[in-house]
């Protein structure tokens, strides 16, 4: 038990010099025409000592912000303005979504056209209508992934709230951080720790595995090269799913990031009591004269 303590503060002290040395030595691991810096990236990104970085930037910040609740409430307006932005430029894709499905529709069902092709300017990108009907999924996982604590902010997920719903308001700020704690945060930590190899196993060859220990990666160096995954479902459908493999990973990041934003408003809203509770926000509204239309969306 000792040991597990020790080495928890030890990681947490190593992060300070970790961090330095990363930010100060950019080219070890951003300079992807050296082989061994994409590797270095790939280990780190999924290491123990990235998630020590994170995790002590997290206490460092908390502690700042129980000292001046204003950095705190910087932090929350920040995160979520951020998961603001991502999910309403992304929330787009739904439009091109629906705008795309009946194109296809028209176009084989009218005009039996069996490939588009889409380019200004005498640049064109051709593609079998399968390509394009099987690349719609990109699209739902573009609303899913990148709009999800989108979502999260504008109170828009279904939740059960047979507990919730009876308590009062500093009892439901506790509910709150804790599960922001001990639900959000470590389901993001660990889907980030297994998306991130399972995504650079579909970029790169020789695959890396999260086993895999730094020495054995900068081994694997000497014959690392990119090969990135376009194998369809079917012969002349969409290949671009490594993409999803990206996406699984942003989501996770934006989680942990909201995760933080989430706490960080419940411990105000607690401490500062009920009138604070919505404080910042920035919620999507249907205008003037739709009023009673508000929350049904």
């Amino acid at each position: 038990m000792l040991d597990g303590i020790l080495w928890v503060f030890q990681n947490i002290g190593l992060a300070f010099y970790n961090f330095g040395y990363a930010v100060t030595h950019p080219g070890l691991w951003l300079d992807w025409s050296d082989k061994q810096a994409i590797m270095r990236f790939v280990y780190y990104g999924g290491s123990t000592e990235f998630f020590f970085v994170v995790f002590t930037g997290f206490l460092v910040l908390t502690g700042l912000g129980l000292w001046r609740r204003a950095i705190m409430w910087g932090t929350v307006r920040v995160l979520e303005g951020f998961a603001n932005t991502v999910g309403r430029f992304f929330a787009w894709a739904g439009l091109l979504m629906v705008l795309q499905q009946i194109m296809i529709v028209f176009l084989q069902r009218i005009f039996r056209v069996s490939e588009i092709e889409v380019g200004p300017l005498g640049y064109s990108f051709v593609k079998d209508l399968s390509w394009w009907s099987e690349e719609l999924k990109l699209y739902n996982a573009l609303i899913v992934t990148m709009c999800a604590t989108y979502t999260f902010v504008q109170a828009g997920h279904v939740r059960v709230d047979l507990v919730y719903s009876a308590v009062g308001h500093r009892t439901k700020r506790i509910i709150d951080m804790v599960g922001s704690l001990i639900f959000m945060m470590p389901a993001a930590v660990l889907t980030w720790m297994y998306g991130w190899y399972f995504m650079w196993r579909h970029l790169i060859t020789p695959k890396p595995s999260a086993s895999d220990t730094l020495d054995r990666l900068m081994m694997k160096a000497r014959a690392v090269r990119w090969n990135v995954e376009t194998i369809g479902f079917s012969p002349n459908g969409f290949n671009g799913y490594f993409l999803f493999k990206v996406l699984l990973v942003a989501f996770t990041g934006l989680v942990f990031l909201q995760a933080i934003a989430f706490f960080y408003r419940s411990y105000l809203e607690l401490v500062e009591g009920e009138d604070s509770a919505g404080k910042y926000l920035d919620p999507d509204t249907l205008g003037a004269g739709e009023e009673a239309y508000e929350g049904t969306h």
